[in-house]
């Protein structure tokens, strides 16, 4: 940090310290660029004329070098007399940031916006030679008033000021009515950066006008940047701070509530102006960052009330003396208060539902850069507006309110039947027919009981999305999901008895012919036949003597005899023990 804090010193001349060398630095800067315009001779050598497109070389070095992402400190570290110029402008930006905190730093901001705007003079004078056309005269001329008027705007010479922006604002007008379309955008993207200065100048000179138009361009362009940002929020701060000590009360859904916190009466003020300034957004993108604004105070307008309702008194005053089931005041104020969050994002949700939803019924998208957007992303955006809706039901204070329910189920059907919808796209991109239909018919039944229970909430529900249009989209859509299913099974038809068997062979039996087969990726692939089949198989042989039947035996009648005497006698002998 020291090594780059030195830089400025010797670099911009803005430090006495080392003014040596920073004088001389300068001094062979001067004479360079004083050298083109010594005489005849230089004027042969480079040529009749010079150009410098000042305004451009600007835009693209800031955006390049740091500004995009507010990094001042990166800029200024540029050479030449336009770089030194806006080296020193963005450097005093760097400063007015971190003086927010330091104080003291205001006036080494006012130091270097002052050698910010010596140097756009000494570009001014530079341009002056015969050698430079009328353009760059021109725009040096318009960046010195625009540097000049900030210097004056921050010493706070408004009338000062207003004269160095409007002769500003004059030139760039002109030069954008005489240059081609693409150059015009550029300058007239200038002359509105310093429009809002212009009037906050013309209000501090006593034109009360002023603060309305300010608001109106703050809120169109949903908010601003550079010196005026602080400023301007200030003053319509305090604008609206004088409107609220007059507001003392609210009235929301029949009932009358009182308003004692200053956060909140200032948020409530200036609630029509947020809306009719969404509404009026030229821009997608304006109207997202008008959204975030003002979801942003109405989170602080809650907490403030939060605040209030201390977790002792919470039980206390919920339910009013005498008055069973109604909460007190201050509850019902913080109802209030997220009833409008809550409906601001629903709002918010559904602003983006629509960009992406002509973009995922066309199949374009947006950008080649970017990754194309899916009916799961609508899926999702409509589920957060599901939950919004849930939650606004739960709120405490309109349990026995029968209409504010009604309303609150009649806006889920329509967010229901386009949330079924883009299910259903979601299946058609995978070519499942017959789930796609049944999602339709589902979409077809939310969407005519929102548009039969309508009746008396028509006026409240004009801000939804059409059913009508969604019913007859759908009717359509029904159609064509028909005729695609049945197309489908045509040709898988035709690829089945083309390429594939039916006979459903295994594959060990069919090597040799080609087809498609689907199952043999999965875990239940034909393989081979299991358990396998039985097969005949040769069993052990069974022999039978057949010769025996032919065999004539010896006779032994004689032995059979033998036996038989010989048999009692030997008995009776072998009783008595006489044996032979």
């Amino acid at each position: 940090m020291a090594a780059e804090k030195q830089v400025p010193a010797g670099g911009g001349g803005s430090s006495s310290g080392g003014s040596g060398g920073g004088r001389g630095a300068g001094g062979e800067e001067n004479k360079e660029n004083e050298r083109p315009s010594a005489g005849s001779k230089a004027n042969k050598e480079f040529g009749d004329s010079l150009s410098l497109e000042i305004l451009q070389i600007i835009k693209e070095s800031q955006q390049q070098h740091g500004l995009r992402h507010g990094d001042f400190q990166r800029y200024r570290y540029l050479l030449l007399v336009l770089m030194d110029a806006e080296r020193a402008w963005s450097y005093a930006m760097q400063l007015k940031q971190e003086a927010n905190t330091e104080p003291r730093k205001r006036f080494h901001l006012l130091s270097r916006l002052r050698k910010a705007v010596k140097h756009a003079e000494e570009l001014e004078r530079l341009c002056e030679s015969n050698r430079v056309d009328a353009k760059t005269k021109l725009e040096a001329q318009a960046y010195t008033a625009y540097l000049s008027g900030m210097l004056r705007f921050e010493h706070q010479e408004w009338k000062a000021a207003i004269e160095a922006f409007n002769k500003c604002k004059t030139i760039y007008e002109k030069l954008a009515s005489a240059f081609t379309e693409e150059q015009a955008v550029l300058y007239n993207q200038r002359v509105e950066e310093i429009s809002p200065n212009i009037r906050y100048c013309a209000y501090n000179i006593g034109d009360q006008s002023a603060i309305n138009e300010l608001m109106q361009m703050r809120l169109r362009s949903g908010g601003t940047e550079g010196l005026l940002a602080e400023k301007l929020e200030a003053l319509i701060t305090q604008t609206r701070a004088k409107q609220a000590a007059t507001m003392s009360e609210v009235e929301w859904r029949g009932r009358t509530v009182p308003v004692k916190i200053d956060k909140v009466r200032i948020f409530l003020l200036g609630l029509a102006d947020n809306e009719s300034a969404i509404a009026q957004a030229e821009s997608e993108e304006t109207k997202e960052r008008l959204f975030e604004s003002m979801l942003s105070e109405c989170r602080d307008a809650i907490q403030a009330v939060r605040e209030e309702l201390k977790p002792d008194q919470k039980q206390r005053d919920y339910t009013l003396e005498g008055e069973s089931g109604k909460v007190s005041n201050l509850q019902y104020l913080h109802s209030y208060l997220t009833y409008i969050k809550l409906s601001t994002a629903i709002k918010r949700n559904e602003n983006m539902a629509k960009g992406l939803q002509k973009a995922v019924l066309q199949q374009q998208p947006e950008d080649d850069s970017k990754r194309s957007p899916r009916p799961q992303d609508l899926i999702r955006l409509y589920d957060i507006i599901l939950q919004n809706l849930v939650e606004l039901l739960q709120l405490p204070g309109l349990e026995e309110d029968r209409a504010f329910q009604k309303e609150i189920g009649l806006k889920t059907l329509v967010y229901k039947a386009y949330r079924c919808f883009f299910i259903a796209q979601s299946y058609v991109l995978v070519k499942k027919w017959s789930e796609a239909l049944v999602l339709c018919d589902r979409v077809l039944k939310y969407a005519h009981e929102a548009s039969s229970d309508a009746g008396a909430f028509k006026n409240s529900l004009r801000d939804l999305p059409d059913v009508q249009e969604l019913i007859t989209q759908v009717r359509s859509e029904k159609c064509s999901l028909q005729a695609a299913a049945i197309l489908d099974t045509n040709d898988s038809h035709q690829t089945e008895t083309s390429f594939q068997v039916k006979d459903n062979k295994p594959l060990v039996e069919r090597f040799e012919t080609f087809c498609l087969d689907p199952s043999l990726v999965t875990k239940q692939a034909n393989l081979v036949h299991f358990p396998p089949g039985f097969q005949p198989i040769p069993c052990k042989p069974l022999f039978f003597d057949l010769a025996l039947n032919h065999v004539a035996f010896p006779p032994l009648e004689d032995k059979l005899e033998q036996k038989t005497k010989s048999g009692l006698t030997g008995y009776i002998k072998g009783i008595f023990g006489f044996r032979s």
